[in-house]
């Protein structure tokens, strides 16, 4: 059940990231969340979007690097110690997590958060026995 996340490796220059997201635009594929991490040379520009296919195929011939990583969605209600319990339940799992980042989202009693964990199995299995709604590659669609 795991979603598709895009890392795109960037150059660390102006308008890189302009260059992205205008592709991506022009091929009618809508960004639902982003991260970006930097180095003085590049960035590491994660993605989750409506259309990973479209999305990796038109980066890469623009010549981006583009690496398709299967992350864990996780539906975690908007209130103080929510985020909290879903990691304290990969915790009590002995799941590391590498990272997470949360969804822009049209809804005030929800966060979507995208976690980067050791096994992705394991981790949803927890998280769905401990309550928490899973999100699909459908539900990103929907957004």
């Amino acid at each position: 059940m795991a979603i598709k996340q895009l890392t795109v490796f960037v150059e660390n220059k102006q308008g890189a990231l302009v260059t992205i997201t205008d592709t991506l635009a022009k091929n009618n594929v809508n960004i639902r969340a982003l991260s970006i991490a930097e180095t003085n040379d590049f960035g590491m520009l994660r993605l989750i979007v409506n259309d990973e296919v479209t999305a990796e195929k038109t980066l890469s011939e623009k010549g981006y690097l583009v690496k398709i990583t299967d992350v864990v969605g996780v539906k975690i209600g908007d209130a103080p110690g929510k985020l909290t319990a879903a990691l304290e339940v990969l915790a009590n799992a002995g799941i590391n997590m590498d990272y997470l980042y949360a969804f822009m989202l049209r809804t005030e009693k929800h966060a979507y958060v995208v976690l980067r964990v050791e096994n992705n199995e394991i981790a949803e299995a927890a998280l769905e026995k401990a309550g928490f709604h899973l999100i699909t590659n459908a539900d990103i669609c929907k957004l």
